[in-house]
């Protein structure tokens, strides 16, 4: 007993002097952690600033991080443009559809694939990986969508990238940690293949699912260089390119019948851009609070599985 009762202290009195580091670890970590997403976080504040600011605070320098003088012409202005309005319905058009598409089509390639039993499953392992490492290019990746026939349409946005090998290793992974106890309980029970994805894998797969769709939807939501590449009728823009044409005032076509002054358009066009720039990227940031759970979850779930 005597043995036992000074063991005890003593674990107390080592866990008692490392405490004081951890304390000063989780100081600086939490002081670091902060200060870069008060980084991350400025230039975002700036623009909304902007947005809501006069157009005297922004031609003197005076906005930061809060509105110098509140208006919201800009912010009326953008919602007044029917242009962009239909630039931001395309966009959630793609992104809605494209990323169903995507999910789809990656939990078809995936779950083959984490099947030991398939046959061929290394070459198809090796081909995939193969066209992650090396693709084709610009041009012939052009000429092939010419070919399709999907030049000037919303397809050439989904079709050509349906498909991330990146994300199918990843959900290959996670379905090759599923315990095999549980398709052969399935089986037993007359379950087919069809009825177990659906019925067993993918309701115990929702983590790496939402994380998958978050990967796809912000890469849809960011389409630029395909729309670039392939959309030709300005009224098949996705916002960023609305966006783009906005912020470098070459191709603007936005209508602004409130805007009557021309020697004010420098100033405007200042506080339309940060307007722009709110509009476009607000919506995705108000998806991520209801996918954080899932996303902290399944994020690094490719790297801790064998």
């Amino acid at each position: 007993m005597a043995q036992t009762n000074t063991g005890t202290p003593y674990k107390r009195r080592r866990l008692g002097q490392n405490t004081g580091w951890d304390v000063a670890f989780h100081i600086v970590n939490y002081t670091l952690v902060t200060f870069f997403t008060l980084l991350c976080v400025a230039p975002y504040i700036n623009q909304l600033a902007m947005a809501f600011s006069s157009n005297e605070a922004i031609k003197m320098g005076l906005v930061t991080l809060w509105p110098v003088g509140f208006q919201i012409d800009a912010m009326k202005a953008v919602l007044n443009d029917h242009s962009i309005i239909r630039a931001l319905g395309v966009t959630v058009y793609i992104t809605v559809v494209g990323t169903a598409l995507n999910m789809f089509f990656n939990i078809l390639a995936a779950y083959p694939l984490s099947r030991k039993d398939l046959v061929g499953r290394q070459y198809f392992m090796n081909f995939l990986i193969f066209c992650m490492l090396f693709n084709a290019g610009m041009i012939p990746g052009y000429l092939l969508v010419r070919w399709l026939g999907m030049i000037d349409t919303l397809w050439a946005l989904m079709i050509p990238g349906m498909i991330s090998v990146f994300n199918v290793i990843i959900m290959k992974t996670f379905f090759q940690g599923i315990p095999d106890e549980l398709r052969e309980a399935a089986v037993m029970d007359g379950c087919g293949n069809t009825k177990y994805v659906f019925r067993v894998v993918l309701p115990l797969s929702t983590a790496s699912l939402a994380t998958l769709s978050l990967f796809y939807a912000v890469g849809h939501w960011n389409t630029y260089m395909s729309a670039i590449i392939y959309i030709n009728s300005p009224e098949k823009y996705t916002l960023q390119v609305k966006l783009r044409n906005i912020l470098l005032l070459s191709q603007m076509d936005t209508s602004l019948e409130n805007i009557q002054l021309l020697d004010r358009l420098d100033v405007i066009a200042e506080s339309l851009k940060a307007a722009v720039v709110i509009f476009a990227t607000t919506p995705i940031l108000v998806v991520y609070p209801f996918l954080q759970r899932y996303f902290i979850q399944g994020a690094m779930l490719g790297s801790v599985k064998g």
